[in-house]
C-alpha cells in the first residue's frame, strides 16, 4: 500500500499544483494533509477548495486555527499586513478550517502485521510542537506510546526527515515529518512531501522494511514570490520562499 502524505502548503497554489501533479502520477491508495492550508500567500480559498474538491482527509495545523482568532474586518488587519494572507479566505472555508480535527489515528492489516499509524500537525500533544529530527528519544517514544502507534507523522518544522527508534522490546517505531509543500525551511527550495509505502514484507521487527520517499517538487517559485510581491503582504514572505529559510 501506498499513502501519500503532505503538510504546510501555506497558500502557495503554484507550489501545491506541482505538487498535486506529481502526486496523482504516482498513484498513491490514499492520501492526508496534515495542515497549516493558509497563511503567507494570496491563494487559501484555491488551496482549500482543491483539498475539499478532492475529498483528502486533513487536520488542522496552527495557522488554520489562527483562523479562529483573525476576523475579516478591515479593522483587524495590522499595520504589517501580515494578517492580509486570512483576510482572503471566505466565510465558507473558515467554517470548513474551524471544524479541521487535531489528529487523525488510522491503521492498516495485512496478513501479519497492524500498522497503527498517528498524523498530528505539530505532536500529539500541541497543535504548534516541534517534534524534530533530534527530539529526545524517550519524549518521541512517550507520544508514541500515548497514542498507541507505531508511526508518529508530523508537520510544522517544515525540515523533512524519518526517524527509526529501536524500543527496548526490540521493535522499531517510526517518525516522519513531511516537510513543507509551499514554504519549505531546510535549504532546499522545492515543495516537498512524502510517500509511505508498508505492505505485507513490512515488520516492525524489521528497521528497513518499511519505505518513506521523500519528493522533492520543482515549481514556479518567481511567479509565486511576485504574487506576494504585489499584494498587501510583507515583501519578507517572498524572500523566505526565495531562501528556502
Amino acid at each position: 500500500m501506498k499513502i501519500a502524505f503532505f503538510s504546510d502548503i501555506h497558500a502557495n497554489l503554484h507550489a501545491f499544483k506541482a505538487m498535486l501533479e506529481d502526486l496523482d502520477s504516482q498513484k498513491p491508495d490514499t492520501a492526508y494533509c496534515l495542515g497549516d492550508l493558509v497563511g503567507y500567500h494570496i491563494y487559501p480559498n484555491e488551496v482549500v477548495g482543491e483539498i475539499r474538491k478532492r475529498g483528502i482527509a486533513t487536520l488542522k495545523g496552527n495557522h488554520d486555527e489562527k483562523v479562529d482568532s483573525i476576523d475579516s474586518t478591515p479593522e483587524s488587519l495590522n499595520e504589517k499586513g501580515e494578517n492580509y494572507a486570512y483576510h482572503l479566505i471566505s466565510e465558507d472555508n473558515r467554517g470548513y478550517l474551524k471544524k479541521l480535527p487535531a489528529l487523525i489515528n488510522t491503521e492498516f492489516t495485512f496478513v501479519e502485521a497492524t500498522f497503527k499509524i498517528a498524523l498530528a500537525h505539530g505532536s500529539t500533544r500541541r497543535i504548534d510542537e516541534y517534534i524534530l529530527i533530534d527530539t529526545d528519544e524517550n519524549y518521541v517514544l512517550e507520544l508514541l506510546d500515548e497514542a498507541d502507534a507505531d508511526i508518529l507523522i508530523v508537520g510544522h518544522s517544515h525540515k523533512p526527515y524519518h526517524r527509526i527508534i529501536q524500543t527496548v522490546q526490540g521493535v522499531f517505531k517510526h517518525v516522519i515529518n513531511l516537510g513543507s509543500v509551499g514554504k519549505p525551511k531546510d535549504g532546499d527550495l522545492r515543495g516537498c512531501y512524502a510517500l509511505l509505502t508498508i505492505d505485507n514484507n513490512s515488520s516492525l521487527l524489521l528497521r528497513n522494511s518499511i519505505n518513506v520517499e521523500f519528493r522533492r517538487i520543482s515549481y514556479d517559485l518567481e511567479a509565486s514570490a511576485k504574487a506576494i510581491e504585489e499584494s498587501p503582504l510583507p515583501a519578507e514572505f517572498a524572500l523566505a520562499l526565495r531562501s528556502g529559510r
